[in-house]
C-alpha cells in the first residue's frame, strides 16, 4: 500500500502535476517515526493537519492501532479526501482513523482534546496559526511534529523561532526528509 502511494507521488512529480493537486506525502523515514511515536503511546490519540491522500495517516494509524489508539485527520481538498478514504480502506485502517473535511483552522475549533501526537503537514504559511489553534488540544507531554521545516523560507522561519524561544516547549529539528520539528509540550 505504502509503496503504491510512493509510486503515485513519483508519477505525479514526473507528470508535472501542480503542487496543490499532488499528494505531498511525508517520506518513509518520517512515516516510520510517526509510526513509532503512535505505537509507543497506549491509546494514542493522534491528530493530523493536512491528510492529503492518507500516506502519513496510514503510518500513524498503524502505530496507533497497536495500542488501541485513533487518528483524526483534517483535509481541505475533496479529491484528496476521497483518495484518503479509499487508501485507508485498502490498508484496512478505516476503523482506526476518522477524516474531517474542511479548512483546518475551522476544523480544529470543533475538536476535543487532549491529543497525544499531532502531525502538522498543511500549507507551510499557516504553521504558526495552526500551532496556536492546536496547542490547547495537546496534552502536557504530547508531541507535535511539523513536516518540511528544513526548506522553510524566511517568511516561515517565524514558526521555528517561536518554538525555539518558547520556554513551555522542548523542540528539536530532526534531519529526516525535508526536516521535522519535533516539539514536546512541557
Amino acid at each position: 500500500m505504502l509503496a503504491r502511494l510512493e509510486a503515485e507521488d513519483a508519477a505525479d512529480i514526473a507528470a508535472g502535476m501542480i503542487v496543490e493537486e499532488r499528494s505531498l506525502p511525508i517520506g518513509p523515514d518520517s512515516g516510520r517515526l510517526m509510526f513509532s511515536f503512535a505505537a509507543a503511546i497506549p491509546g494514542c490519540r493522534a491528530l493530523e493537519l493536512g491528510a492529503s491522500r492518507g500516506y502519513s495517516t496510514i503510518w500513524t494509524a498503524a502505530g496507533a492501532r497497536l495500542g488501541g489508539g485513533h487518528v483524526t485527520s483534517l483535509e481541505l481538498s475533496p479529491a484528496k479526501a476521497a483518495a484518503w478514504r479509499a487508501n485507508l480502506a485498502d490498508a484496512g485502517l478505516e476503523d482506526v482513523a476518522t477524516l474531517v473535511e474542511g479548512d483546518a483552522a475551522e476544523s480544529v475549533a470543533t475538536l476535543e482534546g487532549p491529543f497525544d501526537l499531532v502531525l502538522l503537514d498543511a500549507w507551510k504559511d499557516a504553521y504558526e496559526e495552526l500551532f496556536q489553534l492546536t496547542r490547547p488540544l495537546i496534552r502536557r507531554g504530547g508531541v507535535l511534529v511539523a513536516d518540511n521545516v528544513g526548506n522553510f523560507a524566511k517568511r516561515r522561519a517565524s514558526y521555528l523561532e517561536a518554538r525555539r524561544s518558547d520556554p513551555t516547549v522542548s523542540t528539536l529539528t530532526v534531519p529526516l526528509g525535508d526536516g521535522l520539528e519535533v516539539t514536546t509540550i512541557l
